[in-house]
């Protein structure tokens, strides 16, 4: 029967647009979808026999049909299907040797004695293509079993557990410098003016209220001595920030409203007023903090403690 679009270039369009659509939506990074992951490659395969065998099944209820028609419809059909003859050879010869099935005029040699029911079978050999397609599971499953039980190769769960081990060493790398990833064990201390302005933007906006503009001390603390009741240091202060003072006490935590940056900027502007003097400061708070990797020089005089309630 004559067809709009020829089936080989229904099977092309369609195993092509799968094709592109699993390539766009599945993330392979540098290499292709069906290299990097080999099931992606297995279902590639299984869809272009999948579709190979449509149309064949097509071809075979077209043959059913073409038995049903008339002598005059039958006629019509020849010579619509001549004209096109030339075109279509070629692919009608790929067919056949997918299917080495016999014309329809030649049916009538290939039936069996069964009769069910006015129902008749044809003594046809299996379809090429079915006998490859189990050859290539046998050879799949030889591959298979040489590769994973007898060398050892990694399965599924293995692989997994490598790629998770992998991942989390890279998120650890990239945490290293994800501004906004950072926690109180990555962080460091920021002295460019650049970040020191935009700490004193953050201190300015939110801090004031509490310690003062100059960070002498209010309701908080002093923040301009070497006093500190939760420790000192960008780390120290990073975790404060972030998480606050003491419970029912003391600062709120502002990990809600800033961003790990801002908390970083705005506790190196704190650490840089350190010695300003500001005039009337408020009582010492807390203990004094000794630096433990700041030059022994530095530290000699830090001997006195101080007890305090209030929260730094």
């Amino acid at each position: 029967m004559k067809k709009i679009i020829p089936p080989y270039i229904r099977v092309l369009v369609l195993f092509f647009f799968v094709f592109g659509v699993m390539e766009y939506f599945i993330d392979s990074g540098s290499q292709p979808a069906f290299i990097k992951y080999p099931m992606v490659l297995v279902f590639l395969i299984v869809f272009l026999f999948l579709l190979i065998a449509i149309e064949i099944t097509l071809s075979a209820v077209n043959k059913v049909t073409y038995l049903l028609l008339t002598d005059e419809e039958k006629e019509k059909l020849a010579n619509e299907e001549a004209l096109n003859s030339q075109k279509n050879s070629w692919y009608q010869n790929l067919m056949q040797s997918f299917t080495q099935s016999a014309p329809a005029e030649e049916e009538k040699q290939l039936l069996m004695d069964h009769d069910y029911d006015g129902i008749k079978e044809l003594d046809n050999n299996l379809p090429p293509w079915w006998v490859y397609l189990f050859y290539a599971c046998i050879v799949f499953a030889v591959v298979y079993l040489v590769r994973y039980e007898i060398m050892g190769a990694p399965d599924q769960d293995a692989e997994l557990k490598a790629e998770m081990d992998q991942a989390k060493i890279e998120v650890v790398e990239y945490m290293k410098t994800a501004p906004d990833l950072m926690d109180e064990k990555t962080v460091v201390l920021l002295d460019d003016a650049a970040s020191i302005g935009k700490g004193k933007e953050i201190f300015t906006t939110n801090c004031v209220a509490c310690h003062r503009a100059d960070a002498g001390g209010q309701i908080g603390p002093n923040l301009t001595d070497d006093y500190w009741i939760l420790g000192g240091g960008i780390k120290n202060l990073f975790h404060t920030i972030t998480n606050g003072g003491r419970d029912g006490k003391g600062m709120i935590a502002w990990k809600a409203s800033l961003k790990p940056k801002e908390i970083q900027a705005v506790a190196s502007y704190v650490i840089s007023l350190r010695g300003s003097n500001p005039k009337d400061p408020k009582a010492p708070d807390g203990e004094i903090w000794v630096d433990e990797n700041a030059p022994k020089t530095e530290t000699a005089s830090a001997v006195q403690t101080v007890d305090s309630t209030q929260v730094k």
